[in-house]
């Protein structure tokens, strides 16, 4: 098999049709040059080049094999290239885990910053719980996260990503949707509720227990599903009221009223990054930067769900 110092000395006699020219562009003498040619010509077992004492003239099948070799050291040339753009993590691929509830709205937003930001590094995203997530990252299944805190784990390193509110998901013939003024969190008191999963829906199961133990109310649980799609699907079936984060509002049921809620403090739904310490995949790296890696930028920021971004605190450690 030829190699590629052949193909250079191949393709520069071929372009100079000149021994003595050839070699000088090459920054070597003549004999040696004259050897690779005839060793190249030897393995492929073809002339490539017509000689003689005055002339050099390519042959039928050395111009097929000159546009071959030119192709050759392009693509060597090019594989080089790229090898570099992949240890700066320019280039390559991050696969992304994300909950269902983060690709309502928050999921466009990361792959808008990834596709603007670091064009050569390819998404391979996978929809999955966070329990699963936590799994796939220690096995190496996935790079990146996209959880609902908090997570356990040795070597994990988490992010605040986006802090959103809650929204109160009502019929639209209900009482509390009919009414001018917001409801409030106590208005649910006794009320027929859609509630979480205490398993699979845990994070808003326990998130929602929190509050309404804050405010002294009891709903009265109808249903206990886990995903927030399946959640409004109750509501408008008025089989109870719910709460709900406000990216939900991305799936616009029909007879569904989506309303803000007084006596829930602040943005209570959290939603960060999470990834392994120690992950050797150069193009993480450069997607943290550009998403909000603390080590890069210093101070962190969370985005809400209208993507505008807001001071946070300095790193979370790793839990």
């Amino acid at each position: 098999m030829f190699s590629l110092e052949q193909l250079v000395s191949f393709v520069a006699v071929a372009e100079e049709l000149h021994y003595g020219r050839a070699a000088e562009r090459l920054s070597m003498t003549q004999p040696p040059l004259s050897r690779r040619i005839q060793l190249l010509e030897r393995d492929l077992g073809v002339e490539l080049l017509d000689r003689t004492h005055r002339t050099v003239r390519l042959t039928p099948a050395g111009r097929v094999f000159l546009a071959e070799a030119r192709k050759i050291l392009r693509s060597s040339q090019e594989a080089a290239l790229y090898v570099r753009r992949a240890k700066k993590g320019e280039v390559g691929a991050v696969t992304l885990g994300f909950t269902a509830t983060a690709a309502y709205s928050h999921l466009e937003h990361v792959i808008a910053v990834a596709n603007a930001e670091v064009p050569g590094v390819d998404l391979v995203l996978r929809e999955m719980v966070t329990a699963a997530q936590v799994e796939g990252l220690l096995s190496g299944g996935i790079d990146l996260g996209m959880i609902r805190p908090p997570v356990t784990g040795a070597g994990i390193v988490t992010l605040p990503l986006w802090r959103e509110p809650l929204l109160a998901a009502l019929p639209s013939a209900h009482p509390l949707a009919r009414r001018k003024k917001n409801p409030d969190v106590r208005d649910f008191d006794g009320e027929p509720f859609i509630m979480y999963s205490p398993s699979e829906g845990r994070y808003f199961h326990d998130l929602l227990v929190a509050v309404f133990r804050a405010a002294r109310v009891l709903p009265e649980y109808t249903q206990y599903p886990c995903q927030v799609h399946t959640v409004l699907a109750l509501v408008k079936a008025e089989l109870g009221v719910a709460l709900v984060p406000a990216a939900a509002a991305a799936l616009r049921f029909e007879g569904v009223v989506l309303r803000p809620v007084d006596g829930v403090e602040g943005r209570p739904v959290e939603l960060e990054l999470m990834w392994r310490r120690g992950n050797d995949n150069p193009a993480l790296g450069a997607l943290l930067a550009v998403i909000g890696d603390p080590a890069r930028r210093g101070r962190q920021s969370t985005v809400d769900c209208t993507g505008q971004a807001s001071p946070h605190s300095a790193s979370r450690a790793s839990r």
